[in-house]
């Protein structure tokens, strides 16, 4: 190869992984590519993989020995790299140190974010820690104005306060920062060695002015990095904006140090060498562009590129509307299956993009792929616990690994996939063991699955089921593997209303050709499409994705004629800006494209679409036709909003060459081995191993069989037929239907797990339906809901984790249905119930309930309760903090049928709900909610048709038993942990504020594993509203048993079969048919669990309440509730500012709700030092202060403003909450624990929120982390 044939000819692409880093290079002669894969860190024998890499290549191809540390650069042309770098320094929380700089009353705002916690089950809360080292709060604020009335105020007071935001929208400047106190405050922590400042000020998405004026003295001062939120992402949200802002300043320094590192070790030509990066939208961007916040899904963006440009889907050709020829392309799913979790997406002609996504805690604001993850890979771990099959989420990690790298790992997938005959240590290279030069250790996973066999199999013999073989066990981890994978799958087809089957699978990554034909044939999908470099495809995804520019600005716009100009105006603009970067790079016009967008919602709604240019510019159209087919109606009578203008613009990437192998001869395939494989439809069988590099295009290979390749190992079940496709060498699958093993009513361990996950998934699908089709803020956007699914007589089956309050109360309300109706219920009926004493929990919380039929038989009940926000009653929001009977507090419902012969009953509806303040939200949240239940048919109807009636019933049952068994499990472990005798009671008592006694004798029973739940000792009935139903006793008892038992279980009605609850009538926790109840739901719930949780010595108590904050006028209604600090426990500090126990809602952000009501949020801060000391602290509560700038009626609904929540074992108790009203007179007034005020304009409330109890004697305690 002569010297000038070489220069600027080679094209590198890179994906730096975590722990590998493959590269993909081509060049334009034979050929033609080369793949190199290298371990990312190998300090001992190079100081950057992807440089090493390259120079690797490089003299491979010149023969010629090149420097490590001054690699030439006269053959390189383009080098494009997607890097996990950012990724995980943020997921190891190895970043540059932060200064956040915000507005005053602000400092914790990113810390309690929204409020919610991650897991509702866990006791010890965790949360990933911050990213920002410290806080300076500034006298900074400006107020949104939106209100018609407060503007004119505004105009008439101080009319020189008022500014135009970018948005259009007014903005009242409150306070302008102080340049020289800025500056003395940044200095302090400059000199301190923070040299990477992220500022948020509220509603600087519209205003800009204070975010520049910190930037431009942080910029003086000497920061190095200077990240403002409104130049990253100026979109309305201050938390997730804010934490955009605290990622990029975090990540970009490492990032840019990076490419320096990367960039140094090249000769001085590096210059002339087109290097561009991958950003999370799966765009290239150049390297001096390239920010942190844009680099979380590098990664994988590349390779979902790759798999979008290269499948080879199923071409239709069908006659359109003008009876024109027309081609359709199969949608494709992407399947990216590594080895701790596994990615999952959907292309169908156009790559999805979400604009807010979480990582590691933090929400992060920018158009990014829309990929689902789930936490099942090769290295997820496998239990046996309680009798059931469980794959992760926990993963081994690549050190110690999985047994088979013996380095004392623990039994992982990869395991399973090894012991069955699906890997083959010979085709592995040896860098296993302690010195990294042995094969995989087959003989150390069969020992580790004995062992876990023997394991099971003394769990069959005690309960007369089958013995287990190791086959048998390692392939049941599989597939449960497999069904945990399909979960997010369904999620993102089914539960948007597309068919699974109607898609192709691209399977790509290292671990997912083993399973591809399995998952595949689960979900109905005919074709498998593997690429040839599947193992490497985001590397090769890079050469064939596009240089983009996307870039947007917030608007305020009614999408009408009016603003189409000014609108259309504001798109060119960017439209030509972006496009005018392009070409000062060099690129030609000819090669540029430019997309357009608006993102449109409906007024009163924050589920924004991004809606490209239509051909016919009709924005408006289009948008209501994708929102029809993605939510299924159309919200009347309510403007369209533009709320963000943005565009994406492309110079198209360099097309790959195509690549080339040769025909087929036709001759019979002779395999390179043939190895023992177990496969479930025929067991362990000779199978033909085949190597990928010594097939043709046009072979076909019969299943069973195995395809190898340097960086993948694809399994051909029985029953399915591979094909080499021409001329590319890409590997088509043809799904056949196969014999699976036959399920009967016998409890199959196996089955058991495969089940929960489908009855969960059932349940999970329901509620997407709901947040998609729903419009109120408390359903939709705090997700104040529940669904789930019910035996025939009501029992619970399977519940969507969502609001701990609904999950036992939810089977009371189908139980009483089921009594109530008996035989005169039809198909096609729905029937709604909220009454306390018809199984409901508080007025507002609707249950709308429907039958499952199957073959005119009722055989299951699908159900959805949701909070609305005002169903009449004597105070807005319908949470009186003075009720005394049920009538006060809203419309009671025993039994409504609001679906009859399949249509709605509007005009029953509209006269029971008349009182309602917010009657169209009422309407349309009930249709939401019957959608979701007929979602939720559907798919229970798909999955009796495929097993059958009596497997799904047995099923039911089994899973039932199987959640008992966990329970009494627990309750014998707690007897002998904590030295009881055989036959023991505990006592727990609390009060109430009002002194009302809450009580409970605990008996265990350790020989029958049971347990007697007695309240007979706590108060009577009370003439206020903090009964609560025994519905709410037997959710508080459910959720702490959940709690305790700490591992993956159902949640069913099983949880309680080893428990007798005693309640007497006419006490608080069994109050009378028309007593007030809505504090019983969301304040007595609360001591409930403390008291229970005391009792077991599980943890101290939490902040004891909800504190439920709603006010309004006859126009509107705003409702919340405020977190609080949570217990410590026997091994772990309380959370802080977080919600606990009965609830997770989330809280609406700062900005959205002072654009969408009268007020000014003040303050959101930690209330530290309210949580109890010990040897393990409390969690810490809030304080929140809201001013309202109309005059509104404002109402509190809370607890523990007298009494402490108590510590444990010798901690101390926590802070009680404290609300107050400041008065216009500079006046503080304690409002008490309930109160409803009527406040005058700019009088605020203050809430303090209790903190959590503190757990052991603090003379011990250790450093709150």
């Amino acid at each position: 190869m002569t010297i000038d044939k070489l220069k600027k000819s080679i094209k590198f692409n890179i994906d730096r992984g975590g722990t590998f880093t493959d590269i993909y290079a081509e060049f334009p002669y034979e050929p033609y590519y080369i793949v190199e894969k290298l371990l990312s860190v190998d300090p001992e024998n190079y100081s950057d993989a992807p440089r090493e890499g390259i120079r690797r290549i490089l003299e491979r191809i010149q023969g010629k020995s090149i420097s490590k540390e001054n690699v030439d650069t006269y053959a390189i042309k383009s080098i494009r790299m997607g890097t996990t770098v950012g990724t995980n320094a943020l997921l190891e929380r190895k970043g540059e140190k932060v200064l956040l700089v915000t507005s005053k009353g602000f400092r914790d705002l990113l810390q309690i974010g929204n409020q919610s916690r991650p897991k509702i089950f866990e006791l010890n809360i965790t949360k990933p820690e911050l990213i920002y080292n410290s806080v300076v709060e500034l006298d900074e604020r400006v107020q949104i104005v939106t209100n018609d009335q407060v503007l004119n105020d505004i105009k008439l007071e101080s009319p020189n306060s008022l500014k135009k935001g970018t948005t259009g929208d007014y903005i009242k400047v409150l306070e302008i920062p102080n340049r020289d106190k800025i500056k003395s405050e940044l200095l302090k922590y400059f000199v301190k060695g923070i040299k990477s400042i992220a500022v948020v000020f509220i509603h600087s998405y519209t205003f800009h002015d204070h975010e520049l004026l910190v930037g431009e003295i942080a910029k003086e001062i000497g920061f190095e990095h200077i990240s403002l939120s409104h130049q990253l992402m100026p979109m309305i949200k201050a938390v997730p904006r804010g934490l955009t802002s605290c990622v990029d300043a975090y990540l970009t320094p490492l990032i840019e140090l990076y490419i320096k590192n990367f960039t140094k070790g090249f000769d001085s030509n590096i210059g002339d060498v087109d290097i561009s990066f991958m950003m999370s939208d799966g765009g290239l961007c150049p390297v001096d562009s390239f920010r942190g916040f844009r680099s979380i899904l590098s990664g994988p963006a590349g390779g979902v590129v790759g798999y979008s440009k290269t499948t080879s889907t199923v071409i239709e050709s069908h006659k359109n509307n003008n009876g024109n020829n027309e081609i359709k392309q199969q949608p494709i799913i992407g399947f990216d299956m590594g080895g701790t979790s596994t990615d999952v997406s959907r292309y169908n002609g156009t790559l999805d993009h979400v604009f807010e996504t979480e990582i590691s805690g933090l929400t992060i604001q920018a158009p990014q792929l829309d990929i689902h993850t789930v936490a099942a890979g090769g290295g997820s771990r496998l239990f046996f616990k309680s009798g059931l099959f469980l794959v992760g989420p926990e993963s081994v990690g690549a050190h110690p690994g999985p047994v088979c790298y013996k380095k004392n790992g623990q039994l992982a997938i990869t395991d399973a996939n090894l012991l069955l005959g699906r890997l083959l240590p010979e085709y592995f290279p040896p860098i296993f063991g302690p010195n990294q030069n042995e094969p995989l250790d087959l003989e150390a996973t069969k020992k580790a699955f004995k062992e876990l066999t023997d394991e099971i199999n003394q769990f069959q013999q005690n309960n007369n089921l089958p013995l287990m073989t190791e086959d048998q066990v390692a392939f049941g981890f599989i597939r449960v593997a497999n069904e945990a994978m399909c979960r997010p799958i369904r999620n993102i087809t089914e539960a948007k209303g597309f068919d699974c089957s109607q898609h192709v699978l691209a399977c790509f990554g290292g671990a997912g050709g083993q399973h591809s034909c399995s998952i595949a044939q689960n979900l109905g999908m005919p074709k498998v499409f593997i690429h040839r470099f599947s193992g490497i495809l985001s590397a090769y995804g890079l050469g064939l994705a596009d240089l983009v520019i996307d870039t947007q600005e917030p608007c305020s716009l009614i999408y009408n004629k009016e603003n189409k100009s000014t609108f259309e105006k504001q798109l060119n603009q960017l439209k030509e800006n972006a496009k005018q970067q392009l070409l000062n790079k060099g690129f030609p016009e000819e090669e540029i494209f430019c997309e357009g967008f608006l993102n449109l919602r409906f007024s009163g709604t924050d589920t924004a679409m991004m809606i490209k240019t239509p051909d016919n510019h009709d924005y408006e159209a289009e948008f209501k036709s994708n929102y029809k087919r993605e939510f299924g109606f159309l919200i009347l009578g309510r403007d369209l909003l533009i709320d963000d203008i943005r565009v994406r613009v492309h110079a198209r990437g360099s097309d790959l060459n195509s690549l080339r192998i040769n025909d087929s001869t036709g001759e019979p395939l002779k395999p390179e081995t043939i190895q023992k494989c177990y496969f479930e439809s025929v067991g362990r069988i000779d199978t033909p191993i085949y190597l990928l590099k010594s097939l043709c295009g046009g072979d076909s290979i019969d299943g069973p069989a195995i395809i190898i390749d340097n960086t993948t190992t694809i399994v051909v079940e029985p029953n399915c037929k591979a094909n080499i496709l021409k001329p590319s060498g890409n590997i088509e699958i043809l799904i056949g239907g196969g014999k699976s093993k036959t399920v009967t009513t016998e409890l199959d361990p196996i089955m058991l797990s495969v089940f929960s996950h489908r009855f969960m998934s059932i349940a999970e699908q329901m509620g997407k339906i709901i947040i998609r089709t729903s419009i109120s803020t408390n359903i939709k956007e705090r997700l104040d809901f529940s669904c789930a699914l019910f035996s025939p007589d009501g029992g619970l089956v399977a519940n969507a984790p969502a609001i701990p309050i609904h999950v036992g109360s939810m089977q009371n309300a189908v139980k009483y249905q089921v009594e109530t109706l008996g035989s005169n219920w039809k198909e096609g009926e729905v029937v709604l119930s909220n009454h306390p004493q018809a199984g409901g929990s508080h007025l507002p919380d609707l249950t709308v309930m429907t039958p499952v039929y199957h073959k005119g038989e009722i055989v299951f009940f699908v159900a959805s309760r949701g909070h609305h926000a005002d169903i009449g009653g004597i105070t807005p929001g319908s949470m009186p903090p003075f009720s005394k009977s049920i009538s006060e507090e809203g419309a009671a419902i025993m039994s409504l049928k609001i679906v009859k012969d399949g249509h709605f009953q509007e005009e029953a509806v509209r006269k029971t709900f008349e009182k309602s303040r917010n009657l169209s939200d009422n309407i349309s949240d009930l249709k939401a909610q019957i959608a979701a239940n007929h979602k939720g048919i559907q798919l229970m109807q798909e999955l009796i048709n495929h097993y059958g009636l009596d497997v799904v019933h047995a099923y039911m049952y089994h899973i039932q038993k199987n959640a008992e068994l966990a329970v009494r499990d627990m309750l014998y472990d707690i007897s002998i942990s904590n030295n009881l005798k055989p036959l023991d009671t505990l006592i727990s008592t609390d009060y109430m504020d009002d002194g009302s006694k809450i009580e409970l004798k605990l008996t265990i029973d350790r020989e029958k594993k049971s347990a007697i739940f007695d309240w007979s000792g706590s108060g009577v009935e009370v003439y206020g509203n903090t009964n609560a139903p025994t519905s709410i006793t037997l959710s508080a008892t459910i959720y702490s048993l959940r709690a305790m038992v700490k591992s993956e279980i159902p949640l069913n009605q099983g949880c309680l079969a080893p428990i007798l609850t005693v309640i007497p009538p006419g006490s608080i926790l069994n109050p009378s048919f028309d007593s007030a109840v809505v504090g019983g739901n969301v304040l007595t719930s609360q001591r409930l669990t403390d008291v229970i949780l005391s009792a077991f010595g599980a943890c101290a108590n939490s902040q004891g309440c909800m504190n439920n904050l709603t006010f309004g006028d006859e126009t509107l209604g705003y409702y919340e509730t405020i977190a609080g600090g949570t217990g410590a426990g026997p091994n772990f500090n309380g959370f802080t500012a977080v919600q606990s126990h009965m609830t997770n809602t989330r809280i609406t952000d700062v900005e959205i709700m002072e654009k969408r009501y009268p007020v000014i949020v003040k303050e959101f801060s930690v209330r530290y030092g309210s949580g109890g000391d010990g040897k393990f602290k409390g969690g810490d509560g809030v304080v929140r202060e809201i001013q309202f700038l109309k005059n509104f009626t404002v109402s509190i609904l809370s607890e523990r403003r007298s009494l402490q929540p108590r510590g444990l074992m010798g901690g101390e108790n926590a802070e009680r909450g404290l609300n107050l009203v400041l008065k216009n007179n500079g006046k503080y007034i304690n409002i008490g624990s309930k109160n409803s005020i009527n406040i005058e304009r700019n009088e605020s409330i203050i809430i303090f929120t209790p903190g959590g109890g503190g757990f052991g004697q603090k003379d011990s305690m250790i450093t709150d982390n």
